[in-house]
């Protein structure tokens, strides 16, 4: 793509125009080495208009069938509809089979935006059989969109107790489980109980069932989590009737931060030494320590992307 041609998508992704924004995302999401120096480009001329990182990234992680696509998209509207100044980006991955390796998109069917509002965009991305509930492509995409929206929602797999990775990319992350979703025996076994920053035990119109499971959930946090002076809140929701939304935008609005660029950095470094990982192995990790490790390329590169143009892959693997 010629300069021109890049300044062009680049201003148009600006003023959130959705064939520019999805265009730009897409190149984010091409895997392919080729693609790394067109990614670079990007974001060169992404901070050249001036967008630089800008938004919280929040992470929805939780349960199959707890009502996070669904609960995410009513927040992100009701948020835009509040606050006429402020824009909402959705990230939602979807599995992808380990059969065929193909994905059904369907968390874009749960989630229904006003037509021609810029100012709310949703993305759709297959897990491509990563196991820390998002995909490969989603860090790339999160820094472009981070430049562009107030407000990252990144909605992660459906997972089960150990799939932790959300905690390494969102400033705030949510976990949202259903009603009778186990007892506190079953919710202290999940490793991901000591990830978030806040809880919220969704699909709440169902009443005693609801109860319970808070009670439960609140027991469970206990053992699981002693010692902490301020326990992590719990919001009892219902996408459905709207209850307790306002009270997670709220917590939203509270903690809302821009990671620094300390955080960032240690942030791409853990991203870059998994891409190497992904890419090329082990033996691509013992090269990139050859190289500086991921803390030296990043210190000489100025950004995530340029750090992967820079890195020299392996030629072939060892004999």
């Amino acid at each position: 793509m010629t300069a021109p041609a890049l300044d062009e998508l680049v201003a148009g992704a600006i003023a959130l125009e959705k064939w520019p924004l999805a265009r730009l995302v897409r190149l984010f999401e091409d895997a392919r080495p080729e693609a790394v120096p067109g990614k670079a480009a990007a974001i060169a001329a992404l901070e050249a208009h001036g967008a630089l990182p800008r938004a919280m990234v929040a992470g929805f992680t939780g349960t199959p069938g707890s009502g996070k696509s669904t609960l995410v998209g009513e927040l992100a509207a009701r948020m835009v509809a509040r606050d006429p100044a402020v824009s909402v980006a959705v990230l939602a991955i979807d599995p992808s089979s380990h059969r065929s390796g193909g994905s059904i998109l369907g968390d874009r069917t749960r989630v229904h935006f006003p037509i021609g509002e810029r100012r709310l965009y949703f993305r759709s991305q297959p897990s491509d059989r990563e196991l820390g509930g998002m995909g490969r492509a989603t860090y790339p995409v999160v820094r472009v969109l981070e430049r562009l929206f107030d407000y990252v929602f990144v909605e992660t797999v459906g997972i089960g107790q150990s799939e932790v990775e959300i905690e390494r990319l969102a400033d705030r992350v949510y976990l949202v489980l259903q009603p009778l979703g186990g007892d506190h025996i079953q919710f202290m076994k999940a490793g991901i109980m000591e990830v978030p920053h806040a809880f919220i035990l969704n699909k709440c119109d169902v009443g005693a069932a609801a109860r319970r499971s808070y009670h439960a959930l609140r027991a469970s946090i206990d053992f699981a989590r002693p010692g902490e002076a301020s326990p992590p809140p719990i919001f009892r929701t219902s996408a459905l009737s709207g209850e307790g939304l306002d009270d997670v935008l709220a917590d939203l609005a509270a903690h809302r931060t821009v990671r620094d660029p300390a955080g960032r950095r240690e942030r791409d470094r853990y991203f870059l030494e998994k891409w190497v990982r992904d890419e090329y192995g082990r033996f691509g990790l013992e090269l990139l320590e050859r190289q500086g490790g991921a803390e030296g390329l990043l210190a000489r590169a100025a950004t995530f992307e340029a750090a992967q143009a820079a890195y020299r892959p392996p030629v072939a693997p060892p004999g």
